[in-house]
């Protein structure tokens, strides 16, 4: 009795402190342990337990139990063999070229900046921006060299484009990839280096950490048949599927035209059936080589019979096969069978599922119409959409826009060239208003001319020092002089910078007609963007404005000290200094400490001060480039500027830490050349 009537006074004490109502018997059994004696003396004493299990064997279980519950595995290096030490990467093993990851940020910039001059068809330009890239902290990628490259070989530059290739991926070691090896394959093989190109392909599988792609055995191929080596080129093949390649229709068709140029028609009918047997989905463009092999011959028979039967094989062909067959019947006179032609490619054209027409394919019969001279019937083709119920109207892009613009324009139909651009269903390129240009130009619409060149200029496109220097010469000599000025201070507001001869031509056509203030402001835009002067065009500008009693106006504007720090102000509130203080920077107010040279938050040690609105052509860390420096000029140069001294310091609020920064009454002392 007296066991039960300590565990009651127990509960009750246990509830007295903690006010907890939910608290078991249980519960305090293991959360307690009961020493108080009873308050009889002659009672016996109370029995306390130290665990709430029945041995303890029980209780180590438990907390085993409990271990096994809240157990966190171990991280995967804890059960590596030295987790210390990663594997050391093979010092012998290959580099890798950049992934598409690789263009973000500051790369990407730059690759957009290159395509867009390589757009405007400014290659000089392009090239020079790309391997200025190479000494500074924003290194081209493999995607960038590779689109300068390839837009070097679309223009014919050959000998630019090699050079281009040793300069990025052996001078400056940036890691090629398959396109890169490609674009030098192509650029040798059309130019006749076979054996040149077959090194760079044993390069490849020698020391690249990829393989050839199909497109290089097309190159190569195409190389070897055009030399008169076609056994050479059918050894490349056999390699290709040896190495493991699928069997690719335009390899087959290079040595398929090879065969039949020499008369081997039964070793072209042989590889066509071979192709026929390896080729999973076939294109129908060896057809084509085997049609104009006939139409050559003679014997247009065997060639529709070729053509008919690969019509009846239903085969869902791609645009660039029906483009080759529509050139091949249109050439041959078999026009009937091309217009039929391209009316099922746009009633096969569903898009998103089906895309059978693109821009190449209505330029084919756009410029097949301009040549009978049916006008009318050209514009209505531009416009065509098929008539099968399912078939959807293609979205046209600029390239099918520049050439039915270009096909008006030559036949001076202005009128509907004009409709066209301004229904674009697409931004209009450089390209576009070249043509437009142009052309107004040639009929004497001035006023059209420099409006169209206006809206080009506002749009920021990129005008290319030949067709610059033209278009202002031609608008100038029509009197539009002050119109042109506004053009080019717009254009000089944007990057890239116009070219030093622009400038040229538009300030000697102001100054010619007396239009000396809007000149100056020309001028002055041009020392402020450091586009440089030429000597012969400042003796010009300086005689002009002496002429008129307005010397020393231009004299301050040519000679004025761009990078000189500002004055401090001549009053300063606030109590007197005692000491010696320097003066307050251009960012200081009264009152307040000023920024000693070596204490200022935004400089670098050894930093050199940077003109904060370069030209395009100008790269981190170099000179202003001077007037008569293209774009492939290097930056050693200076700028014929008269006040502007070759490796001057500038001092002001970007000095290098340790100067001491120049009193009111102080000038800095150039260094003499």
């Amino acid at each position: 009795m007296s066991l039960y009537r300590l565990l009651l006074r127990s509960l009750h004490h246990h509830h007295n402190h903690h006010r907890s109502a939910s608290a078991s018997l249980t519960h305090h059994f293991h959360t307690r342990h009961p020493t108080t004696t009873s308050p009889n003396p002659n009672s016996t004493p109370s029995i306390a337990r130290t665990y709430a299990f029945s041995s303890a064997e029980e209780a180590a279980a438990e907390r085993r139990r409990r271990k096994r519950r809240l157990r966190i595995e171990p991280p995967l290096h804890a059960i590596r063999p030295n987790p210390q030490y990663p594997p050391a990467r093979d010092p012998n093993a290959p580099r890798l070229p950049d992934s598409t990851s690789a263009l973000v940020g500051s790369r990407l910039n730059l690759h957009n900046r290159v395509q867009s001059l390589i757009r405007a068809s400014d290659l000089d330009a392009a090239s020079y921006t790309a391997r200025q890239a190479v000494f500074s902290n924003t290194r081209p990628t493999v995607f960038t060299c590779n689109a300068i490259i390839a837009a070097m070989y679309r223009a014919k530059r050959y000998n630019e484009a090699v050079a281009l290739f040793a300069f990025f991926f052996e001078q400056f070691e940036i890691v090629p990839n398959v396109v890169s090896y490609n674009n030098l394959i192509n650029t040798h093989c059309d130019e006749g280096r076979v054996d040149e190109a077959l090194r760079v392909y044993r390069k490849i599988i020698e020391t690249a950490p990829f393989s050839p792609s199909h497109v290089t055995y097309r190159h190569l191929t195409k190389g070897f048949v055009d030399s008169g080596r076609i056994d050479e080129a059918l050894n490349l093949l056999r390699e290709m599927l040896n190495k493991g390649q699928g069997a690719d229709s335009l390899v087959y068709n290079n040595l398929i035209f090879g065969y039949l140029n020499v008369g081997n028609l039964a070793k072209a009918n042989e590889l066509f059936d071979e192709l026929k047997e390896r080729c999973v989905v076939y294109d129908g463009v060896v057809n084509a080589t085997f049609m104009e092999w006939w139409f050559n011959q003679g014997k247009e028979n065997e060639a529709m019979e070729s053509y008919k039967s690969l019509l009846d094989k239903n085969f869902r062909m791609i645009p660039a096969t029906c483009n080759v067959l529509l050139e091949v019947l249109l050439m041959y006179g078999k026009k009937a069978e091309a217009w039929a032609l391209f009316a099922q490619m746009l009633d096969n054209h569903q898009t998103p599922t089906v895309q059978a027409v693109n821009s190449e394919t209505f330029n084919i019969m756009v410029n097949e119409c301009f040549k009978l001279g049916k006008f009318s019937e050209a514009i209505d083709t531009f416009k065509r959409v098929g008539t099968h119920p399912k078939s959807k109207s293609f979205l046209m892009d600029v390239a099918g826009y520049n050439n039915i613009i270009a096909r008006l324009c030559e036949n001076e139909m202005l009128e509907e060239a004009e409709k066209l651009f301004g229904g674009m269903s697409t931004t209009p390129d450089v390209t576009t208003f070249r043509t437009l240009i142009d052309a107004y130009l040639k009929v004497q619409r001035i006023d059209d001319a420099l409006r169209l060149f206006n809206q080009m200029a506002a749009s920021g496109m990129r005008v290319v020092l030949s067709f610059g220097t033209r278009v202002f010469s031609d608008l100038i000599s029509n009197g539009k002089a002050a119109e042109c000025a506004l053009i080019l201070i717009k254009m000089g507001e944007k990057d890239p910078k116009p070219d030093f001869l622009i400038y040229d031509v538009v300030v000697r056509g102001l100054l010619n007609e007396g239009l000396l203030d809007l000149s100056k402001d020309v001028i002055d835009q041009m020392m402020s963007m450091s586009v440089g002067i030429t000597p012969t065009l400042q003796n010009f500008v300086c005689e002009a404005f002496g002429q008129a009693g307005r010397g020393e106006e231009i004299e301050e504007v040519l000679n004025a000290d761009r990078y000189a720090p500002l004055r401090p102000p001549s009053r300063m509130t606030g109590p007197p200094r005692t000491t010696v203080q320097q003066p307050l920077g251009p960012n200081q107010t009264s009152g307040q400490q000023p920024f000693v040279s070596n204490s200022r938050f935004n400089q670098m040690s050894g930093q050199q001060p940077f003109a904060s609105n370069s030209g395009y052509n100008q790269m981190l860390g170099h000179q202003p480039f001077a007037s008569n420096n293209g774009p492939n000029k290097t930056s050693e140069k200076q700028p014929f500027v008269s006040n502007t001294i070759a490796q001057q310091q500038h001092f002001g609020n970007n000095q290098m830490t340790g100067e001491q920064s120049l009193g009111p009454n102080q000038t800095a002392e150039p260094q003499n050349l």
